[in-house]
């Protein structure tokens, strides 16, 4: 049986690579973005692989009316199996200068979206009696701030936890909603450049080798079959460790202390 889901954000970056990824895997696809021109040419590009169908629904996100209505257009499509909440936006702007239409912008797009649209698939799905599968695409940057992302990182902090909270009050209906919070990716975003000394400086990671979207795509697809049939309410970092730590600062000290050594024991419980 063909499954069917929806991408937001697919035009470019990790939101295509999703959709290229469950496009191998013969998946009918809804392909959601702002940029008409651009999901277009990301539609025809995907319809030469093994896709089973590939639809694009054109719309700004950060309008809650359509952040809602277009699950009802792709809904009509086909019975969704699959929503990837993968759009998002990255004005960076320091945190003195960032106004309430700035915040109220990054938070409609990044977070009420995802809550909207789940929310619209949970009713479809409990009136239909089916059991999709929710993956919001989250940042390392819920957990670690950087200059000038006072919006952006409180954003994804609020999406892992609507994951979770989505999680408990939908998995009754056997609706699973997990989450995938990617490192830094570069991938030469139109809605979010950054230059290259940035990226960069962004790039060490614990694991060898550059950070590709297939990886962040791979955990999606995952996620989205029954091989996580067990898993909800997760975060999972694909981020090559570097959630663990860092591997780029020197070892703080070159050399143990007398009293460090496990010779010398004078003193210990004193």
């Amino acid at each position: 049986m063909t499954r069917h889901a929806v991408v937001t954000g697919a035009a470019s970056g990790i939101g295509l690579a999703i959709a290229a990824r469950l496009a191998a895997d013969g998946w009918a696809l809804t392909l959601v973005d702002v940029r008409e021109s651009t999901l277009l040419g990301a539609a025809q590009q995907l319809a030469q692989t093994s896709a089973e169908r590939v639809d694009t629904i054109v719309g700004d996100l950060g309008d809650a009316v359509f952040a809602t209505e277009f699950i009802g257009r792709a809904w009509d499509l086909a019975p969704i199996d699959g929503l990837v909440n993968a759009a998002g936006i990255y004005p960076a702007i320091p945190f003195l200068d960032v106004d309430a239409a700035a915040w109220n912008r990054v938070q409609a797009v990044n977070v009420v979206a995802p809550l909207l649209a789940t929310q619209e698939l949970a009713r479809r799905a409990i009136a239909a009696s089916r059991t999709p599968s929710v993956v919001n695409i989250a940042s390392g940057a819920a957990t670690r701030a950087r200059p000038g992302t006072a919006h952006y990182s409180t954003s994804k902090a609020a999406l892992v936890m609507l994951t979770k909270a989505s999680a408990i009050e939908l998995g009754q209906h056997g609706i699973r909603v997990n989450a995938v919070s990617p490192g830094f990716f570069a991938v030469d975003s139109d809605v979010n450049p950054v230059t290259d000394e940035y990226a960069e400086l962004l790039s060490t990671t614990v694991l060898p080798g550059p950070a590709r979207t297939e990886y962040v795509a791979d955990a999606v697809q995952f996620l989205l079959t029954d091989d996580a049939r067990w898993i909800s309410g997760a975060n999972v970092p694909v981020d090559g460790g570097s959630s663990a730590g860092t591997r780029s600062l020197p070892q703080h000290w070159a050399d143990s202390t007398e009293w460090q050594t496990p010779t010398n024991t004078a003193g210990v419980g004193a």
